[in-house]
């Protein structure tokens, strides 16, 4: 197992650690900080395993297949831990998933057709978008300024969460309709 793929893998460990600090109290108000450095770690995890691969030609069907998947679990992790302790609206996690699953459903549609749907910069910004607004939720600055920065976090990523959608099936739509991307 080569190490981009143990990054994967390491990922995919730090959810449930992560998920525990965010949800006890074992550490009183450090576990808020402990949750956002385990969720920053496997973030970082995240650039560096496909960085690694794609620099060493480290590229394999395991990576493809489980890279994405620990992304998406990372992430949807901490969204529908955000939305239960009160800190995010469930209506916007549900369209931010839902916008997972269609593109995940696009992603497959196209690789039965040997086609390769590439991430685009609108996927790019929203990840990172939304990285930062899982942060700046968990950390909670008691800053009276901090919620209209989280509230702007929070429309900017369904913002570009809806906008890397279309970006994907205006880009892709012809892989539902024939097969290509052409």
């Amino acid at each position: 197992m080569n190490l981009p793929n143990k990054l994967t893998i390491l990922r995919t460990i730090l959810i449930p650690f992560f998920l525990v600090f965010l949800y006890t109290d074992f550490w009183g108000s450090a576990n808020a900080y402990v949750a956002v450095a385990i969720f920053i770690i496997a973030s970082i995890t995240d650039f560096l395993d496909g960085f690694i691969a794609r620099k060493y030609n480290l590229v394999t069907n395991f990576g493809k297949f489980m890279d994405p998947l620990a992304d998406k679990l990372l992430v949807c992790s901490a969204l529908i831990a955000l939305a239960d302790i009160g800190k995010l609206p469930a209506w916007i996690v549900i369209i931010i998933i839902a916008r997972e699953f269609i593109i995940s459903g696009f992603r497959t549609v196209a690789a039965d057709n040997g086609v390769v749907i590439a991430a685009s910069y609108w996927g790019k910004f929203k990840t990172t978008f939304q990285i930062i607004m899982i942060i700046a939720l968990i950390i909670d600055l008691p800053f009276s300024f901090m919620h209209y920065i989280n509230l702007a976090l929070i429309y900017i990523s369904l913002a570009l969460t809806i906008i890397s959608l279309v970006d994907y099936m205006v880009k892709n739509y012809k892989v539902l309709l024939d097969g290509s991307n052409k």
